[in-house]
């Protein structure tokens, strides 16, 4: 490990993307605590503190942005919007003809595509912040001056900070390592690990968390971590066979190969989309704090409420068919084989490869959802059972750890190449399992 550490800084191109990608993320970090002017930021940070980590979807949102939004800083919305915006227009590809064409359009259509991701993140984040800025207005203590130039200003600074956050990202794909736009998330998330860590360590101290329930903490954080990097790592691999061509005076094909499905092929997207169904109206319902219906909504939609665990793995469950079935096309992956000689052994080529693709497919979500279920109620047990002053698990957790593995393998891709001992033995990543 350590040799492969070593390693990285003898090649010249990889230390210089390494090191830039670093400087980014610093930037980015830095810019977290520029604030926007008028709003005081102590009255966000209690209304968001005070709802929990699951409590409503400002805690959520907080989350993915490093906690910039109850810093009230310019980059309160972080990169958000351009994600939604890209799942958006990913969910389109598969709708309507228009996106669709601009898939197989190869790099231009990508062109195309990045440039209206871009237009449709402007009007996302001035969407939001609209939204940030009418609340913080009624929300008591938040503003000292309310009216059109707050809004102004406030429009102007989130959206402004959202396209900085969209370019450093873009500037890390293209001259560093690893992806930008999930760099930054990255970077927000496990902002809050060491300060989360310190106080568990406070707790120890004080007596308020026992030694015991300390170390089944760690053992269990150690535990969990590995189990979400073997599944985020496993697949079904389908064998697929090209047929022999001769053209002219070459052989072409006659190789073995195979298709691999990933068991999480949607990632953490069912979790995001079935938090955000659950607090949506919880959230609505804690606008109407004199209304005995929406106290009686909060307290069914709680964190920890029977009622609210179960609705949220079933939703998990759904949104992973949901979103493996818009990604993935059995029928497109059939049609390819097919036009290049390609047959699984024993299927007839089309039809019969399809449907035996959509069936191996329909089998490894259900495990692999029902697991990433099981991880985003993890914050929920932890919370109740240990008290952790930080939020651990769940969406942040698979995040990190999808994150992590991208980025180790590009690097281990550069170590490789130039000969060196990589971060993998045997051609597996240490702690994966095929």
């Amino acid at each position: 490990m350590f040799n492969s550490i070593s390693n990285i800084f003898k090649i010249p191109d990889l230390k210089k993307k390494i090191l830039y990608t670093a400087l980014i993320l610093i930037i980015y970090r830095l810019g977290s605590f520029v604030p926007v002017p008028g709003i005081n930021a102590s009255v966000l940070k209690d209304f968001i503190e005070g709802a929990g980590s699951d409590g409503n979807m400002f805690s959520m949102f907080d989350l993915f942005v490093g906690g910039n939004l109850q810093r009230a800083s310019i980059f309160a919305l972080g990169i958000m919007p351009y994600i939604t915006t890209s799942i958006v227009i990913q969910l389109l590809g598969s709708v309507l003809p228009f996106f669709e064409k601009l898939k197989k359009e190869g790099a231009e259509g990508q062109k195309k595509i990045n440039q209206y991701t871009r237009y449709g993140t402007v009007a996302i984040a001035a969407f939001n912040s609209i939204g940030i800025a009418l609340f913080l207005q009624n929300l008591d203590g938040a503003v000292s001056n309310t009216g059109f130039m707050f809004l102004f200003i406030t429009v102007l600074s989130m959206v402004t900070g959202t396209m900085i956050i969209m370019w450093l990202g873009e500037q890390i794909t293209e001259h560093g390592i690893g992806n930008g736009i999930s760099l930054i998330i990255f970077a927000g998330i496990i902002a809050r690990y060491p300060q989360g860590f310190l106080n568990m360590f406070k707790m120890l101290r004080l007596g308020v968390m026992n030694i015991f329930t300390f170390v089944a903490v760690i053992i269990l954080m150690v535990a969990i971590t590995a189990a979400v990097v073997l599944v985020t790592e496993g697949v079904r691999k389908i064998p697929v066979q090209y047929a022999k061509r001769v053209i002219g005076r070459k052989v072409y094909g006659g190789q073995s190969t195979f298709i691999p499905l990933k068991v999480n092929s949607a990632g953490v997207i069912p979790i995001i989309f079935a938090q955000s169904v659950l607090m949506f109206p919880r959230t609505i319902a804690t606008f109407f704090k004199d209304s005995d219906f929406a106290i009686y909504i909060v307290k069914l939609l709680s964190p920890g409420e029977f009622l609210y665990t179960v609705i949220y793995v079933l939703l998990i469950v759904f949104f992973a068919y949901f979103y493996t079935a818009m990604v993935i096309n059995p029928i497109e992956m059939a049609e390819n084989m097919k036009k290049y000689g390609g047959f699984i052994p024993g299927r007839k080529p089309g039809k019969k490869t399809s449907d035996y693709i959509n069936n191996v497919l329909t089998r490894i979500t259900l495990p692999g959802a029902i697991f990433f279920a099981f991880i985003a109620v993890i914050p929920i047990f932890m919370q109740n059972w240990a008290n952790l002053p930080f939020y651990f698990g769940g969406t942040g957790l698979i995040i990190v750890v999808g994150v992590s593995l991208d980025t180790l393998q590009q690097i281990e891709s550069h170590l490789v190449m130039r000969h060196y001992d990589g971060f993998m033995k045997k051609g597996k990543l240490r702690a994966r399992s095929r």
